[in-house]
């Protein structure tokens, strides 16, 4: 407590247990910088509120990044005991405090189960999110370093995905 904690598909599941507040950012988003400080600000109170701050570098996590269907910079989750909520109150430390300290999470709808970040579901998405980091190293692989033209790493993933297409259809 009383720094921010950095997040990963490790250790993610802690946020699991006890009250988390758990930022998504990016590095080179705008947004994501003005509110950086504010953000440790508030992880330097959150002993005193009773709560952990952590953030998610997205560019890092693409896994995370669908576990908790992030589409938006920054974003936001309350976490209470595996319950989630997306914050989308104001940006300041004053309303991130009094978020925690009023108790105004718990007017706010929890995420649906099946949309949670711990379901089967959700842990599908980040496997897919993983499969398209995996694929987009490949096409780097493809093109900056065997000098493959663009066009043509293109045609080598349509023809995988027909040659797949059909395997699996026999």
């Amino acid at each position: 407590r009383g720094r921010v904690q950095v997040l990963g598909s490790s250790n993610w599941s802690l946020v699991l247990q006890g009250q988390w507040m758990l930022k998504f950012y990016a590095p080179w988003c705008t947004a994501c910088k003005q509110i950086e400080l504010t953000w440790e600000s508030f992880a330097k109170e959150s002993a005193h509120l009773d709560v952990t701050v952590g953030k998610v570098d997205v560019t890092q996590e693409p896994g995370l990044c669908g576990r908790f269907f992030v589409t938006t910079l920054p974003t936001i989750y309350h976490a209470n005991d595996g319950v989630f909520r997306r914050y989308l109150g104001s940006r300041t430390l004053e309303d991130l405090r009094r978020y925690i300290s009023e108790r105004k999470w718990e007017a706010v709808e929890p995420v649906a189960g099946w949309k949670s970040p711990s379901s089967i579901m959700m842990h599908g998405m980040a496997g897919l999110f993983h499969l398209s980091r995996w694929i987009r190293q490949i096409h780097s692989y493809l093109t900056d370093t065997l000098g493959i033209h663009v066009w043509i790493s293109y045609a080598i993933f349509i023809l995988a995905t027909l040659l797949i297409g059909l395997f699996l259809g026999l």
